[in-house]
């Protein structure tokens, strides 16, 4: 008699559903998939219910990765991010823990660059109020001196975080005759921009966009007195993350008329869900809903990626892009 042979395939748990690039046809192959089945993210303690028993987990922003998961989660393997920031890992959990942790970096740098000149130009022309009042019944006529913006073409733009998001910028200022210099980043400029300090950079620039990831060095960095330094006249674009900004120094510099403008991506707790936030009343403030990396091509590449991380360690390969700091293979 021909004894059979029973497989038992890795579980592999989705934090989200419905995530662009089909991941559950990708790993169903290779893996018992089980899919958060809510449209609304789970909360860390559900997080930690949905992996509790499973080999890998496909996390997206907000999702927690800490020593209570790996308690949770003694199986856990590798937890694969299908973003590029990883400012929601304990690093120092992990690296106890042995667990691998990934994330997807070099795909969404041109489509979040994008979105940051979408901002740029929407909070200088005063874009946003512009639609608001038209929705409103507010266009009577056309005023010389209706929603009068600030020219972007020719400004200064100065850069806070010269990386590959910072780079792809600094590439479409050309396309606007704009005049370029940064702060941070490894790169001298590449012939693009001019590296200067960050006071320089405030004090000097028309726009100041931001990207950086938020770490403890970087949490906080455009408070009261950094927005002191720019100009009245001055447009803040952040689309890297929320903490970066003081947003309530923020919110009264722009009431106060000291900042002209500000696009904001990405705010210091999200989602926001209360239509009464004080924040989406500020006066010239554009606030969108962290949709940086949103095209369905970006996207679907983004979990690509994080699939594949996990099909990599699973099979005891190491991961493709391991989040730094942290071992590429578990142990």
């Amino acid at each position: 008699m021909v004894g059979v042979h029973m497989s038992i395939l890795p579980r592999v748990a989705l934090s989200r559903r419905g995530l662009p690039g089909d991941p559950v046809a990708a790993l169903t192959p290779h893996a018992d998939v089980v899919e958060w089945a809510h449209e609304r993210p789970p909360n860390p303690a559900e997080l930690r219910d949905l992996a509790a028993d499973c080999d890998a987990v496909l996390c997206w922003l907000g999702d927690r990765i800490d020593a209570d998961l790996f308690a949770a989660a003694p199986r856990l393997r590798v937890a694969a991010l299908a973003s590029a920031g990883y400012d929601g890992v304990d690093l120092a959990a992990v690296r106890a823990a042995g667990v691998v942790v990934s994330h997807v970096p070099g795909i969404l740098q041109e489509t979040t660059a994008d979105l940051a000149f979408a901002l740029i130009l929407m909070a200088r022309r005063r874009l946003g109020a512009a639609v608001d009042a038209m929705r409103a019944g507010g266009w009577t006529d056309n005023r010389m001196d209706g929603f009068l913006g600030l020219d972007v073409h020719g400004a200064t733009l100065g850069i806070v975080g010269f990386g590959q998001i910072g780079q792809a910028v600094a590439r479409r200022a050309r396309g606007f005759g704009m005049r370029v210099h940064h702060h941070g980043g490894r790169s001298d400029g590449e012939g693009l921009s001019q590296r200067v300090t960050l006071d320089e950079l405030l004090r000097t620039s028309d726009v100041v966009s931001l990207h950086l990831p938020l770490t403890d060095a970087t949490r906080g960095l455009i408070g009261a007195a950094e927005l002191a330094l720019m100009k009245p006249t001055a447009t803040l674009v952040n689309t890297a993350r929320g903490g970066i900004v003081d947003e309530a120094a923020l919110a009264d510099a722009l009431r106060a008329g000291r900042l002209h403008s500000a696009g904001l991506d990405v705010m210091t707790d999200e989602p926001r869900r209360d239509p009464a936030d004080p924040l989406f009343g500020v006066p010239n403030l554009v606030v969108l809903p962290h949709v940086g990396s949103a095209t369905e091509a970006t996207r679907a590449a983004m979990v690509d990626l994080a699939v594949r991380n996990v099909l990599e360690v699973l099979a005891g390969r190491p991961a493709l892009t391991p989040v730094p700091g942290t071992r590429p293979v578990p142990g």
